[in-house]
């Protein structure tokens, strides 16, 4: 009988377990950037804890008709981060490693992604 009921209750919090909705998972980290200003100089911005799964479009390079793309990632995230040529995670495609995935200057992009 008390085996029965331990099985009860085990099945019972199991259940409510999956009920519970998750909290959203984010990379630990930083993830880096350098773009160009409007005032024509090198700014340099960092993102702390990115969510992942989230397509991220850089705002200082997101307009293509009027603003340069950003460059020069470093990923300091706990989360591969693949950054895309166009903003919404278009466009060509480069992925960085987690922890160590660096760009150089050449490296264009106008969003990211972590996974």
């Amino acid at each position: 009988m008390r085996l029965r009921r331990a099985s009860v209750a085990v099945l019972g919090a199991f259940t409510l377990l999956l009920a519970v909705p998750s909290s959203a998972s984010a990379a630990t980290g930083l993830f880096e950037y350098s773009y160009v200003g409007l005032d024509g100089r090198t700014h340099h911005r960092t993102l702390l804890d990115p969510d992942s799964g989230e397509c991220i479009t850089i705002a200082e390079a997101a307009d293509p008709n009027s603003q340069q793309p950003a460059h020069s990632p470093h990923n300091r995230t706990t989360a591969t981060a693949t950054v895309f040529t166009e903003p919404d995670c278009s466009g060509d495609y480069f992925t960085l490693r987690i922890l160590t995935g660096r760009g150089g200057e050449r490296l264009k992009f106008r969003s990211v992604v972590f996974s």
